[in-house]
């Protein structure tokens, strides 16, 4: 009973701890390579403002250092 109510409080709890804590952060972009005006509207808006996109390392990086302080992962 206990375990059951752990994971309960994990499937509910978890989505809303991060829902809250990347809140100012842009979303995600299901496009890789990005052409026409979408490609012009990304590339006027400065590199932290952009959506994350897959296979972006080095753009995500960067987001990731500004909104979350390290884009590595911080040992414990």
């Amino acid at each position: 009973m206990k375990v059951r109510n752990a994971i309960l409080s994990l499937v509910v709890g978890l989505p809303l701890f991060v829902s809250a804590s990347s809140a100012q952060e842009p979303g995600w972009s299901n496009v890789v390579i990005a052409r026409g005006e979408m490609r012009q509207q990304i590339e006027a808006t400065p590199i932290v403002n952009r959506p994350y996109r897959p296979l972006h390392f080095y753009g995500n990086a960067v987001r990731r250092a500004h909104y979350r302080g390290s884009p590595l992962a911080a040992r414990r």
